[in-house]
């Protein structure tokens, strides 16, 4: 960081830089599988600016890259985090690929066969037999694809005793098969273990349910596909700044082809709710603002106990910055972005996240607290003019 913010930055806690009132950073992953990249690369570059989040939640790969974030020492995170995606993109494709977007849309188009037929190293396999040919009840007619792989590459690259020593926040999200209700598993409320990461990303059918306890989970995408909500929800009175990555784009070209039509209903279904979550909060943050106001009107002695309660309350409201960061994607990628898994397109989604959040952290006056009181503030570097 440079001078102009060292005279603004305060050491909280041991994790490094912090805006002047801020009390949390938290980094919040949105799933998208094979786009997931883009997440480390976000990671990398706040940890060139050391800041480090002190709490870390996330939605399918998003929970998987939380995971290593969380359950590894600071020194460790970004190697652990290489390790996981230099593993799971291992496979070559071809050995050359001609320059122009008409070859590397074949390139994917390849890559993205072999992650079908073949599976992903460190993360799933086929199932030995299709769940087209298995009897019902049967493990293989419940899915595509076996995770085992992953909880593997979860026990050698996460250290749970780490992840559930609560020095870092960790939260992941979940659907109950059954009742089909959101969850999220938290470190604050119980042991995480790796089921309930692969449980955050048992995406169907391709990924089979998690059972855990008496329970079935599959991925939270299905119904929410940022965990942004299960911040905001929190009661606390921690003054945050969040780094909101998503890997899908509510915003979007018209389609022009069946591929781009594929391309844009996957966007548009699994895209951030981030700003219908943060205009609730600002309103919900406003009444509370006109209520605690309304309150201090009162003398002391004509309100109820309960009430004083709630003025005392409502006197710790947090304020909150939130830096939104957005995949944008490639024109050579298509509906297939997600599950095409080379090393190309995998160094190139860690880059464009290091450089979207280099480019964020340059904008000094996006990283302070908002005025005392006055709620919440979103910035995205892609979207300066709409800043609000």
């Amino acid at each position: 960081m440079d001078a102009s913010v060292d005279n603004q930055q305060s050491v909280h806690r041991g994790y490094g830089w912090r805006p002047e009132g801020c009390d949390r950073v938290a980094l919040v992953l949105q799933g998208g599988g094979a786009l997931g990249a883009y997440q480390a690369g976000v990671y990398e570059a706040l940890h060139e600016a050391e800041i480090e989040p002190n709490f870390v939640s996330g939605v399918s790969i998003g929970a998987i890259n939380a995971a290593i974030i969380a359950g590894n020492s600071r020194d460790q995170r970004l190697p652990r985090l290489r390790e996981f995606w230099n593993m799971i993109t291992e496979r070559k494709i071809w050995h050359y690929t001609p320059d122009g977007d008409m070859f590397r849309k074949a390139r994917n188009a390849a890559s993205s066969w072999m992650t079908v037929t073949l599976g992903q190293p460190g993360f799933f396999k086929p199932r030995e037999t299709s769940p087209w040919f298995s009897p019902a009840g049967a493990q293989n007619a419940l899915s595509y694809y076996d995770s085992g792989p992953l909880r593997d590459s979860l026990l050698n690259l996460v250290d749970f005793s780490l992840l559930n020593d609560k020095m870092t926040g960790f939260a992941v999200g979940a659907v109950n098969v059954l009742s089909g209700n959101f969850i999220y598993f938290d470190n604050s409320r119980e042991e995480i273990l790796p089921e309930h990461i692969m449980a955050s990303g048992a995406l169907p059918p391709a990924l089979p349910m998690i059972k855990i306890g008496t329970d079935h989970y599959w991925d939270g995408g299905i119904v929410s596909n940022t965990p942004l909500q299960h911040l905001l929800d929190q009661e606390t009175t921690h003054n945050t700044l969040v780094f909101q990555v998503d890997l899908f784009s509510a915003r979007g070209a018209l389609p022009r082809d069946i591929q781009e039509v594929m391309a844009r209903q996957k966007d548009i279904m699994y895209s951030s709710r981030t700003r219908y979550n943060t205009d609730v909060y600002r309103r919900i943050h406003n009444w509370k603002t006109k209520l605690r106001d309304a309150l201090g009107k009162i003398p002391e002695e004509q309100l109820t106990e309960e009430e004083r309660a709630l003025k005392r309350e409502l006197g710790g409201l947090p304020d909150i910055t939130i830096l939104h960061l957005i995949y944008q994607q490639k024109a050579y990628e298509g509906h297939a972005k997600d599950y095409e898994f080379s090393g190309t397109s995998m160094r190139e989604h860690w880059q464009s996240g290091y450089e979207d959040t280099k480019r964020t952290l340059k904008r000094r006056e996006w990283l302070a607290m908002p005025r005392q009181g006055s709620g919440i503030l979103v910035h995205d570097v892609h979207r300066e003019s709409e800043s609000f």
